[in-house]
């Protein structure tokens, strides 16, 4: 089977691991860990980060930094994987979700403003959403699949509302927006995962970077449980978030090959367009002129009217040692966020369940994909 992402550990990894030993600095404290937030940093364009135990959490502690809380509303994209939600939930907060557009598959700008402009009003409170009541803390913009969101007008919307942004950047460390590291376009904090699909990962974990550095100690200090001191005093209700020195070995030798792998992500998205995009009913997974994706998955747009169901597919492709996956259902379909506010999302329903990931890690060989593609032809055509 070609499995659809598994890590590459070929570098310095097991050294920094056995360094990790040598020296019994296991936990959350360590050199590791410092090393690991500054070459996160460094990648993201800004110029603090700390690391968290994983992308979910990294989310949690940057909504709660910036102040949501209970029963605030988080504009959120529908179009999601549901630990962005879920992270709105830990705060007492819930989704107000937004659709996207199909050119980028990220936050509709447009959306976004209509939907402020007309359902909100200002008070003493803050921003109030005025069907629910409830006040409207931030925006969260998701760079899905590795895909830049169009910041430039999310951050001017935002400002025009007062609202603070938390990029969801879970897949996105190595994408670029104009030009730009995707932590460096003007979101409040940007939150990176490092699970063990990701193009670089630390077998778990996550980071939380900005430039504000008030900011970036505030969410330190809140995954170090709130303590003030070096006696066990603790100034507010915190969480124990923080990375284990050995997910940060681990991560560090994976960040040392970030361009290595990005770029390999990228060549594999390449040769799946060029081989199968003459099928009739595959289309590309869109890349925005403004940016640049860090292709996270690779895979392609299945019509499935003309060519069947993914299950179908996915059955198919698995009878021939293809492990092929769908992309995540939206937000609004998931049990817990089925009746919470929501715009119209049509671009979201018509696009989640035709997206079909194909095997993408970053050592995949030249055979190998041949021979996916080989398999996706022949059950396609």
């Amino acid at each position: 089977m070609i499995p659809l992402a598994i890590p590459d550990l070929s570098g310095n990894e097991s050294n920094y691991l056995q360094e990790c030993i040598q020296t019994t600095f296991v936990s959350s404290v360590g050199p590791f860990v410092t090393r690991f937030e500054d070459m996160v940093a460094s990648a993201s364009g800004c110029l603090y980060s700390v690391a968290t135990s994983a992308g979910t959490t990294g989310l949690h502690v940057a909504l709660t930094a910036l102040g949501v809380s209970k029963n605030d509303l988080v504009i959120l994209p529908a179009f999601t994987f549901i630990g962005s939600a879920n992270s709105i939930s830990h705060c007492g907060a819930e989704p107000w979700l937004m659709d996207i557009n199909l050119s980028s598959l990220t936050l509709n700008p447009e959306q976004l403003e209509t939907s402020l402009k007309k359902e909100t009003v200002k008070s003493n409170k803050g921003l109030i959403h005025i069907p629910s009541g409830k006040r409207v803390a931030a925006v969260m913009p998701v760079h899905v699949l590795g895909i830049p969101a169009d910041m430039d007008p999310i951050i001017q919307i935002s400002k025009k509302f007062d609202l603070p942004v938390i990029a969801d950047g879970a897949a996105a460390l190595g994408a670029y927006y104009k030009g730009k590291s995707i932590g460096a376009v003007g979101s409040d904090l940007t939150v990176f995962s490092f699970n063990g699909n990701k193009t670089v990962t630390a077998g778990g974990g996550g980071a939380v970077s900005g430039n504000d550095e008030g900011l970036l100690n505030l969410v330190r200090h809140l995954t170090t449980t709130a303590r003030i001191g070096s006696d066990y005093d603790h100034d507010r209700v915190g969480f124990n978030y923080r990375l284990t020195n050995i997910q940060a070995a681990v991560g560090c030798a994976q960040l040392e090959r970030l361009e290595k792998f990005v770029t390999s992500k990228r060549r594999i998205q390449r040769v799946y367009n060029e081989n199968l995009l003459n099928i009739k009913g595959i289309s590309a997974i869109p890349e925005p002129k403004y940016g640049q994706s860090a292709s996270w998955f690779s895979g392609i747009i299945v019509d499935t009217s003309q060519l069947g169901s993914l299950k179908e597919i996915r059955e198919k492709l698995r009878k021939l040692n293809i492990d092929a996956r769908p992309f995540w259902k939206p937000i609004n379909k998931q049990l817990p966020y089925a009746n919470v506010s929501k715009e119209d999302l049509s671009n979201t329903e018509k696009i989640w369940d035709k997206l079909l990931m194909l095997p993408c890690s970053t050592n995949l060989t030249e055979d190998d994909q041949n021979t996916v593609i080989k398999a996706v032809q022949e059950v396609l055509r």
